[in-house]
């Protein structure tokens, strides 16, 4: 697996917790496009905040 396809929060390029933009790197996407998919997720029913927050806990920082 390469360095590029781990998940993990960067520590350049975050705005909050890293996870939106560790999930862009992930999935080959620009940050700003997982950012905006997540706020309009917002905006329907569902857990996507505590989601948020647990990838926030659970996904290492880049080492």
């Amino acid at each position: 697996m390469s360095a590029t396809a781990t998940l993990a929060r960067p520590r350049r390029g975050r705005m909050i917790g890293g996870v939106c933009a560790g999930l862009a790197r992930r999935f080959g996407v620009s940050p700003l496009t997982v950012r905006v998919l997540f706020l309009l997720s917002c905006l329907l029913p569902g857990p996507q905040f505590l989601i948020y927050l647990a990838l926030w806990l659970v996904l290492p920082a880049e080492g």
